[in-house]
């Protein structure tokens, strides 16, 4: 997609909430000017969580998202903080960022939507209220901005924000990701798709909430990596890597029906 926008000159403009203010963070910025992309995240359901209890989440606790609405899996990616893992990846493609210059921070109020840091050390940020039709609306209306018939943010009721850096103990699906992302290749795909059959055994109560880290790094450790050439590639690896963390799946301690009740 982002050699189909080079040489055509168009323009990808993300929907996903931290990429679109990632977008919006970067309009009319130099590239060499911009030291690093800064991505918020909500810190999900167990943002204070102890590590010890991770293995008895059950999927109703994980889809009570503190301030989003959103589908199963998603949702089930918030809580393990894999889907700020695939936003880091998501970052560097589309905006041509490395992974070093690429960082995620605890944000609980989900009021500043994403940052960047420039180089004479200012922060630009996006703010605004959680609602995916702001997002949708900037790209549709791009370049031009149209008023919103939604609410604007009010500043006095979000007047103490909080910032805190990840744990990568109790998340470790984001190392994973940086891996992925530093090794290149295949890897992220293999990573990608290990993650989304480990979440759906977790949903069908057929892994634990803590499995879903383990089974997507014995993936990892195991997938033979491709450079990606084409589309084909991407394919295959993400087919071997679904049997492989099926098989993964198989070798798990029986789980009783009662461990991931709501």
């Amino acid at each position: 997609m982002t050699q189909a926008a080079a040489k055509s000159g168009g323009e990808l403009l993300p929907v996903d909430s931290e990429h679109n203010a990632l977008h919006q963070c970067l309009r009319g910025e130099k590239r060499p000017e911009v030291k690093r992309l800064i991505l918020t995240a909500s810190g999900g359901p167990f943002r204070t969580r102890d590590k010890a209890d991770m293995c008895s989440v059950t999927v109703g606790e994980a889809m009570k998202h503190p301030t989003w609405s959103m589908g199963a899996k998603i949702t089930i990616d918030s809580a393990t903080l894999m889907n700020k893992g695939l936003e880091v990846i998501e970052a560097r493609w589309l905006f041509g960022f490395g992974a070093d210059e690429i960082d995620i921070v605890v944000h609980p109020e989900s009021v500043v939507h994403s940052m960047i840091e420039m180089v004479d050390g200012s922060v630009i940020a996006q703010m605004g209220i959680t609602d995916m039709r702001h997002a949708i609306q900037y790209a549709l209306t791009y370049p031009e901005r149209c008023a919103s018939p939604l609410p604007s943010l009010d500043l006095t009721r979000a007047a103490s924000l909080h910032f805190e850096a990840p744990d990568h103990e109790r998340f470790p699906c984001i190392s994973l990701a940086y891996r992925a992302l530093r090794t290149g290749g295949t890897l992220a795909a293999a990573m990608n798709a290990a993650n989304e059959v480990a979440v759906a055994a977790f949903i069908d109560g057929q892994a634990q909430f803590s499995d879903i880290p383990q089974i997507i790094e014995h993936v990892m450790d195991k997938h033979k990596i491709e450079a990606v050439t084409d589309l084909d590639v991407v394919l295959r690896a993400d087919k071997e890597a679904r049997a492989d963390a099926n098989l993964a799946l198989q070798q798990l301690p029986a789980k009783t029906p009662a461990s991931n009740a709501a």
